[in-house]
């Protein structure tokens, strides 16, 4: 069996040589020859329900099935131990889809660990795709079941706090009810949800699997029990992931590990930095031991990933120092080549219910490649400036 890293180099790129290639193709075919209107009905039937393309058949249109996006969803499938993986335009479009496949089954009820990305907060608040949704904690989730309930939901490391969960934890209390775990922070390099319990395994591909901000995605790796659900969804509402940034993405799994555990080791120095400076209150990174007290760095993830938050004195300060750092960008976003810096109670989670918003004193850093000295030391003059 190969090594996580020679896996994210090959994976997905099989029949190459027969091809005559040795790079990824991109096929951007809208739409494709029919051999017959038998044949091509039958194909068409196959994939808009939720099958897999067939060999031989053809593709019919690209909204059902595209040759360069089965190559990334392959490449994800094995780097996350599933069977199989579904990509989307966008990581909201991934869990939208999941969403939908809960409330066609009937079971409604969502019982969602706080905290989450804003984004995925206030879709389940909003209750826009029919779905009733429980917000609690970790040890509330057993509680928290409905006979109506379809799916548990949770992120670790969660965003923007950082807190990690116990995924087999919650895959017990959870009792049969299918679990999904966002491993977008961690990527599969650090963490694998599917040994630990999870049903499904949601990532925001835009973030750490491409690595340089320049293609957005989504995708979701599973047994084929769900992704033949989720299929059956993005055909019909025409959610998948098109084939220049599936390229994209794709060559991104292939320095996914190099990237990830340099960015890491940058961050373990950027946040004991910061934890040492007079005006940061506190900093929350799973590799500080006050941040990890179930220990879970080393048994359910390998490493304490790239990203980090720290707090200052005050709302106004935390609010003043992105618009003075220099190096690093304010932005949105993260999992990149470069380092960003953002204010999720203004931005990010702005949506999310008061109660459940990030501290406006907390600012959020997503460590690239740079020199981890440049990062500590413009953060430290931005946070020193603006006091």
């Amino acid at each position: 069996m190969l090594s996580q890293d020679s896996l994210a180099v090959h994976a997905g790129r099989n029949g190459l040589t027969e091809l005559g290639v040795h790079a990824v193709p991109i096929d951007l075919s809208t739409t494709a020859p029919l051999p017959s209107v038998h044949d091509g009905g039958l194909a068409y039937e196959h994939m808009a329900t939720g099958g897999t393309h067939r060999e031989g058949q053809s593709t019919v249109y690209q909204r059902l099935w595209n040759p360069t996006v089965a190559r990334f969803e392959e490449g994800v499938a094995v780097l996350e131990d599933t069977t199989e993986a579904v990509a989307f335009a966008t990581g909201m479009a991934a869990l939208s889809a999941v969403l939908l496949a809960v409330v066609a089954t009937g079971k409604k009820h969502v019982v969602a660990v706080r905290p989450l990305y804003g984004g995925s907060d206030y879709l389940l608040a909003s209750g826009v795709l029919g779905n009733d949704v429980t917000f609690t904690t970790p040890a509330g989730v057993h509680a928290a079941l409905r006979p109506d309930t379809g799916l548990v939901i949770l992120e670790t490391p969660a965003n923007p706090s950082l807190e990690l969960v116990d995924i087999a934890g919650v895959a017990a209390a959870a009792d049969g009810v299918p679990l999904l775990v966002d491993n977008t922070f961690a990527s599969p390099v650090l963490q694998r949800p599917f040994r630990h319990g999870a049903a499904m395994v949601l990532h925001s591909a835009t973030k750490f699997l491409g690595g340089h901000g320049d293609a957005m995605g989504g995708v979701v790796a599973a047994a084929p029990e769900w992704t033949t659900r989720l299929r059956q969804i993005r055909a019909v509402t025409g959610g998948i992931l098109t084939p220049w940034p599936a390229y994209l993405l794709h060559r991104g799994l292939a320095t996914l590990p190099v990237r990830v555990r340099a960015q890491q080791a940058s961050a373990q120095k950027v946040a004991v930095a910061l934890a040492g400076h007079g005006l940061v209150l506190r900093v929350y990174y799973p590799g500080l031991p006050e941040c990890d007290p179930q220990r879970l760095i080393g048994t359910q993830m390998s490493g304490p990933g790239s990203l980090l938050a720290f707090e200052v004195g005050s709302a106004e300060h935390a609010e003043r120092i992105p618009a003075a750092v220099g190096m690093i960008t304010h932005a949105v976003s993260l999992g990149g080549i470069d380092t960003l810096i953002q204010h999720p109670a203004g931005l990010t989670h702005r949506p999310v219910a008061a109660d459940a918003r990030p501290h406006a004193s907390l600012l959020r850093v997503s460590v690239g490649l740079e020199d981890p000295s440049d990062i500590v030391a413009d953060l430290v003059q931005a946070i020193e400036a603006t006091r």
